[in-house]
């Protein structure tokens, strides 16, 4: 089998190859990538090469495919795993394999560290230790790209779940975000604040009396409450605050008056890695407040000040994650499969042609996730300019007919469209 994939030789070195796929061992399953969507870990990759954690040493002689957010369907089945695995079973797959027979060991994970599978490709060969540790997840919802988002909203359940909380007098923690709580989500309204909010207005199990999301830029806190919106999350009796700080004379006094007594926050999420944002997080915490620095620094010596004396009298404490687990991932498909959408992630669509000028310059593109179709050729587009672009193409102009009709929003029957109609974006031809 022949695929088409991007593959990583070293810093900035992507490169774009067709090659062929070994044949599939008794222990392996081919598999069809229908999306990939990039994140910014894959910009780091691409960018550290043989320095990032994750990618081999000698990726130079060894290419690695990048993407690591994807989805699509299995197409042959090694012979181990055709009783819990059938050709055509629709899957997402869980990056953090914690599988110390990787080949770079504990942190080796596809889309950054294997020859043969990644999420910008058209087929991969998925390797045994995937299926040994329960990584190949079905999909059993609409659609493929849920199930490419499903990584991303992994890694805001996770770490939701890896808050914690402590009662007096005892050392037992409880983990997860404090039931009935005031939360705050800071710098909240890109891609992965987006997710965050999405997940915590729609939890049955777990949540927040008070959640506040801020940001300094006003369209994108509009466009955040336009896609989920405080009537929304009254429904499930959650009261949801949208904030400019960058407008406020004081935001800390400001946000903490919004909280009862103006006593602060027990949920604190850090999702830029400003040193003002962590300060800021930090001043907002409550008695026994879990400040969560959810954002990934570039830099391996970013610091900030954190208040010691609230530390040892007020009990306040940081956690930090990096991904979600396994069940974290379970957790968003079944979520999906039960209607959830991650759809207001989304404010782009390409083909895997678009892969490596997005990757490398994913920072200076404005917007949510880029979402790649890996099948197709297509310009890295912006759901809003396809309104635009269907005076060229009527290809385009149906394409802004359905997203129209989800309030702007990608959606399963743009997708079924696209697929079935993306040979037209070449021709300006449509039956």
């Amino acid at each position: 089998m022949k695929t088409k994939a991007i593959r990583l030789y070293g810093r900035n070195d992507l490169r774009m190859e067709t090659f062929d796929l070994p044949p599939v061992g008794e222990e392996e399953i081919l598999a069809r990538v229908v999306c990939d969507s990039i994140c910014m870990s894959s910009y780091k990759a691409a960018h550290e090469a043989d320095t990032h954690k994750r990618v081999p040493r000698d990726v130079a002689q060894n290419p690695v495919i990048i993407g690591h957010e994807f989805a699509g369907e299995l197409v042959e089945v090694g012979r181990r795993w055709r009783d819990t695995f059938r050709a055509g079973d629709k899957f997402s797959i869980q990056p953090a394999l914690n599988d110390p027979r990787g080949p770079v060991g504990i942190l080796s994970a596809p889309g950054y560290s294997y020859p043969c599978i990644g999420g910008d490709a058209t087929y991969v060969t998925i390797p045994r230790e995937v299926m040994e540790n329960g990584c190949l997840l079905p999909y059993t919802g609409e659609g493929f790209y849920p199930a490419s988002l499903s990584e991303p909203l992994s890694c805001v359940i996770g770490a939701m779940h890896a808050d914690y909380h402590t009662t007096p007098g005892t050392y037992a923690h409880e983990m997860d975000i404090r039931h009935g709580g005031c939360m705050a989500i800071l710098a909240g309204v890109g891609p992965m604040g987006l997710a965050a909010i999405n997940y915590a207005i729609h939890r049955t199990d777990r949540k927040p009396a008070l959640l506040v999301v801020t940001d300094i830029d006003q369209s994108r806190l509009d466009r955040a409450c336009r896609l989920y919106s405080p009537a929304a999350a009254a429904r499930n009796g959650i009261r949801l605050e949208y904030v400019n700080t960058g407008a406020t004379a004081d935001a800390v006094e400001t946000l903490r008056a919004m909280t009862p007594l103006s006593a602060g926050y027990d949920d604190v999420f850090v999702l830029a890695p400003v040193v003002s944002v962590v300060e800021q997080a930090d001043a907002l915490l409550a008695f026994d407040g879990c400040l969560n620095f959810f954002a990934g620094p570039s830099k391996s010596d970013f610091k900030a000040l954190f208040n010691f004396y609230h530390v040892h009298y007020a009990g306040t404490h940081v956690v930090g994650t990096s991904g979600g687990n396994t069940d974290d991932m379970k957790e968003a498909l079944a979520m999906m499969s039960r209607g959830l959408d991650p759809a207001g992630l989304v404010t782009h669509v390409g083909g895997l042609n678009t892969v490596i000028e997005t990757t490398m310059n994913l920072p200076s593109i404005p917007g949510g996730k880029k979402l790649i179709y890996t099948h197709i050729d297509m310009p890295l587009t912006p759901i809003a300019d396809f309104e635009a672009r269907g005076g060229e193409n009527p290809v385009y102009a149906e394409l802004h007919r359905l997203c129209d009709a989800h309030h702007g929003l990608w959606n399963v029957e743009a997708e079924t469209f696209l697929l079935a109609h993306a040979g037209d974006l070449q021709t300006n031809r449509h039956a």
